[in-house]
């Protein structure tokens, strides 16, 4: 048993998680270095500064990646790096950065996927604004525009937007993440509707710009449901809590991905909020749901749904018997059956995790080796549930990792470690992980390591 010959086995990380360098060669400030250094923020008060220092390492980054057998890299450019105001000059060291790492990827056989906004927003364009601003998606366009120029003739696969249910609801809901806000419903939709003109205006500048026919998608943060039976009933009700718009909150599903594949609001959001939506002009929802390739899903943990009596959803209470990592979140790792189904069943899109993983409480073992056998046996699991979603007809093309480096988990700083790769951010030594050596197993046999059976899950190759 084995994954499809096409199928892409890769690992993901974002810039402001990794590069540090943030004085570095005309970088300008995104929102998350002047977060970082605003006391009481993030965890210690750690901040972006160093990180894993993959600026100056990303030729090391890229060996480790060619040893372990990694099929793709999926990154994403720094937009203050390249544009440090966001908008106007730019910065051609930065610009040069990732056009070396994008040559030294692809002369190690790793096919790029490039994430063009994983959060970290250029902290002039805050100033003025920022998601708030109606003119953001001329920004976001500009931006991409520079980005495709010059990558886009070696770079085929795309991302516009990482998850914006978390940076929005976040970073302007709970205030938890830069840039610290907590706004009003009627604001929050204004964001989101500028967010999906971004996308929507990005698709447009990739097409436009790419030499060859482009890959592009996006990497929404899944919101998973998931059946307490498999009976058609339990079935029924996780798909459609799934896709409902309950609450006036970010944390949805269909709020952000119905415009863009459906070309439409859902119609329960409408009516929920009809004296609060933004304008929408004439041709937005057309700019909005420009043909995409791909369905991308981060993907962590679901939620439990029955059906009532009268077929309604109603939300499980947790088990008694939880896996928790070491981020408290629960682990489910059948959502990569489920998840995927019902996207593809709503979208009809060929399906990628974009991320999934999870942190793990690792530290160097009196022999040098760090051992996270928890880690390995949630991948497995996660592996065999997305497996038979492909079984049983859902299309899918790839798998990415989060992460392949320990690295800045925002808000809680260097404490969660998700990377395949131990990383003492003290030296900056790179420690391979129990499970990036299984992982590189998993690759060579295309998941065939992770299908096997339970006894041979931990079995030392």
């Amino acid at each position: 048993m084995t994954f499809p010959d096409t199928f892409a086995w890769g690992v993901a990380t974002a810039s402001a998680q990794i590069e540090g360098a943030t004085n570095l060669d005309g970088r300008g400030l995104s929102i998350w270095d002047v977060f970082s250094h605003t006391p009481g923020k993030v965890w210690l008060n750690q901040t972006t500064d160093i990180a894993c220092d993959h600026y100056r390492r990303y030729k090391d980054d890229v060996a480790i990646m060619k040893a372990m057998g990694v099929q793709a890299y999926r990154f994403s450019t720094s937009w203050s790096r390249v544009l440090p105001e966001g908008a106007g000059k730019i910065n051609a060291p930065g610009l040069d950065f990732y056009d070396r790492l994008t040559d030294e990827l692809l002369a190690n056989g790793i096919t790029p996927w490039l994430t063009l906004y994983h959060w970290d927003l250029p902290y002039e364009l805050h100033c003025r604004g920022g998601w708030l601003n109606p003119d953001m998606p001329h920004w976001f366009a500009a931006y991409t525009d520079v980005i495709t120029k010059r990558l886009s003739d070696r770079i085929h696969h795309w991302m516009t937007i990482n998850e914006p249910q978390c940076f929005v609801g976040l970073g302007y809901e709970r205030g938890e993440h830069a840039p610290g806000y907590k706004l009003p419903f009627r604001e929050l939709l204004r964001i989101g509707h500028h967010v999906l003109l971004s996308h929507g205006r990005a698709v447009q500048t990739i097409r436009a710009n790419a030499p060859q026919p482009a890959q592009i998608g996006l990497a929404p943060h899944a919101i998973n449901k998931i059946p307490a039976t498999e009976s058609p009933q339990d079935i029924a009700a996780a798909r459609d809590a799934m896709f409902a718009f309950k609450d006036k909150t970010c944390w949805s599903n269909c709020w952000w991905l119905d415009p863009i594949f459906l070309g439409r609001y859902p119609d329960d959001m409408l009516a929920s909020c009809a004296e609060e939506m933004p304008r929408i002009g004439a041709n937005d929802m057309e700019i909005i749901s420009q043909p995409v390739d791909f369905f991308g899903a981060n993907i962590y943990a679901g939620s439990y749904v029955k059906a009532g009596p009268d077929g309604k959803p109603i939300e499980m209470p947790w088990r008694t018997n939880l896996s928790l990592s070491a981020f408290k979140f629960v682990m489910t790792p059948e959502t990569l059956y489920w998840s995927p189904r019902f996207y593809y069943e709503r979208y009809g899109k060929p399906i990628c995790i974009t991320e999934s993983g999870m942190s793990n409480v690792d530290s160097v073992c009196l022999d040098g080796n760090v051992r996270d056998p928890e880690r390995i046996d949630y991948n497995a699991r996660c592996l065999r549930h997305l497996w038979r979603a492909g079984q049983e007809g859902t299309p899918l093309i790839g798998y990415f990792h989060w992460s392949l480096l320990d690295n800045f988990e925002w808000s809680e700083g260097y404490k969660e470690r998700l990377g395949l790769v131990y990383v003492d951010f003290d030296t900056q030594q790179r420690i391979w992980k129990d499970s990036a050596r299984w992982y590189q197993d998993v690759i060579a046999t295309n998941g065939a390591r992770a299908l096997a059976s339970d006894a041979d899950v931990f079995r030392t190759t």
